[in-house]
């Protein structure tokens, strides 16, 4: 999965209440702003909320095209919106995996390493150790070999503090399951040529070569015996993390900044996998759903946006229903609600309300939370954020504005889900709707959003039926990705016939 935007990321969505006091200034100001009863602001509301609704009908067609682009995508590479992208992962853990594995999580800025000891079936997780490190800012405008040296050299001295929990059995190398979530081409489970940097990475050489190698060769230069045994992506290494305690796992999803999803596809249903590439009758399947597009329900703002962002006409799915734009949908409707409808008194709009991106999705939540009669925290947001003096009219309406751009994006990432269990389905014949199937989601966006997981929980309850999706279980995997990666570099060990 990748993001690829022009302002800076949001990194957390977690809402802090304190974060927000309330402001203290004279009261004559707030009742010198005119009330945003006004006839302007109605109808731009009325109008948001009819171009945003997702009725039954809206949320049915885009379970079902998202099943068609799926298939599509399936067939042959290019033949659909969803990249569909083969992950190579045929072998998921099953609880038996013994040893000690690392994982290394790289996709931003920070990444992150991690050791497991694993104990098989009844022991499982015996002890988990992790750090973070930052990526100086030189190392990202610099050239692989530093870049990759770098990580090695933390890999490195992070392994020399494994403590007496970790136990690595004799005649055995440190196997490594490697999380990257920049755009690459894989080619098998353990290697990958880099498509782009993202992110704001701008690391020379290393475009058009094996991700996989470039870390193993910068391994060796730091003399490390240690290799990697699994690449993915971090939806794979979630959906690998939840699987190895659930074996009911069938589909993850992240929702933070940006968004993904993938599933565990049967071997013949994909006509664009070459025959006997794969031993298993099943592998893991990336959708890269965020470039799905078809019959989304958007609006005069969604289209401004997208016509202004780096990719225009690229990610709709992503710029819908992910974190990193729906604060900068917000604030595209309070600009024209200022402009056009007198929101905040005249046509007066602070010069910080204009700055793109200025508005998080964490203030729109922290918004939606507040449930004081003066509605205190979003008056907070709206002064320190935006720089916008507010009435308890307008602070309402712009409640409303937030409510209906996250129900929004929860319904319609429910009927992407949906689509996806829908698709299972239909090769499957009542393998999937007829038992226990869970979806393990992970993101802030998820996480931190209460009103966001609820309405994305009613979508699905409505496309499926009340009976159906008692079967379909929604559960919340933090931070699945890094142990995920682990346990697949176990499920694909180069000495795993010891543990199964």
């Amino acid at each position: 999965m990748s993001v690829t935007v022009s302002s800076p990321a949001v990194r957390s969505l977690h809402v802090s209440r304190s974060h927000h006091k309330r402001i203290s200034k004279p009261r004559v100001v707030l009742s010198a702003v005119r009330s945003s009863d006004s006839l302007g602001v109605a109808p731009i509301l009325t109008k948001l909320k009819k171009d945003c609704a997702t009725p039954l009908p809206v949320l049915r067609h885009v379970a079902d095209a998202m099943a068609v682009d799926m298939r599509a995508g399936l067939a042959v590479d290019g033949g659909s919106d969803l990249k569909m992208i083969l992950s190579y992962v045929d072998t998921l853990p099953t609880g038996n995996e013994k040893g000690l594995f690392y994982a290394l999580d790289l996709g931003g800025t920070n990444f992150r390493v991690l050791r497991v000891q694993l104990g098989g079936k009844e022991e499982r997780v015996i002890a988990t150790e992790f750090e973070q490190v930052s990526i100086p800012q030189e190392l990202m405008f610099g050239t692989s070999e530093e870049l990759f040296d770098f990580i090695a050299s933390a890999l490195g001295k992070f392994a020399q503090k494994e403590g007496s929990n970790f136990a690595l059995p004799q005649g055995r190398r440190r196997e490594i399951g490697f999380t990257f979530s920049f755009p690459v081409k894989q080619t098998s489970i353990r290697t990958g040529i880099l498509i782009k940097w993202t992110k704001g990475f701008a690391v020379s050489g290393t475009a058009g070569k094996d991700v996989v190698a470039c870390l193993n060769e910068a391994m060796e230069r730091q003399g490390m015996d240690m290799q990697v045994s699994a690449l993915v992506n971090d939806t794979v290494g979630t959906l690998a993390g939840a699987r190895y305690w659930d074996d009911d796992v069938m589909v993850a999803v992240i929702l933070g900044t940006g968004t993904n999803a993938c599933y565990v596809e049967r071997v013949d249903t994909i006509p664009k996998l070459a025959k006997g590439i794969s031993k298993s009758p099943i592998t893991i399947v990336n959708t890269e759903w965020g470039a799905f597009s078809n019959g989304l329900p958007l609006t005069e703002f969604d289209r401004e946006m997208d016509a202004e962002s780096i990719n225009p006409g690229e990610q709709i799915f992503e710029k819908t229903i992910s974190g990193m734009y729906l604060g900068e949908i917000v604030r595209r409707v309070l600009v024209k609600m200022a402009k056009d409808g007198g929101l905040f008194g005249g046509s007066y709009v602070p010069e910080k309300l204009v700055t793109p991106f200025v508005l998080r999705t964490p203030d729109i939540c922290a918004m939606q939370q507040d449930t004081s009669r003066d509605l205190e925290a979003v008056e907070s947001v709206l002064y320190d954020v935006a720089g916008v003096k507010s009435d308890l009219s307008a602070r309402k309406t712009v409640v409303d504005i937030c409510d209906t751009i996250a129900k929004r994006g929860g319904r319609l990432a429910g009927a992407g889900i949906v689509g996806i269990l829908k698709k299972m389905e239909e090769d499957s014949k009542g393998v999937v709707f007829g038992k226990r199937t869970v979806v393990a989601m992970d993101g802030g966006l998820y996480e931190h959003y209460p009103q966001y997981r609820e309405y994305l929980q009613e979508a699905v309850t409505e496309l499926l039926g009340s009976e159906i999706s008692k079967n379909v279980v929604i559960e919340h995997s933090k931070d699945g990705s890094g142990i995920g990666a682990a346990l697949l570099a176990a499920a694909n060990s180069k000495y795993e016939h010891d543990f199964q």
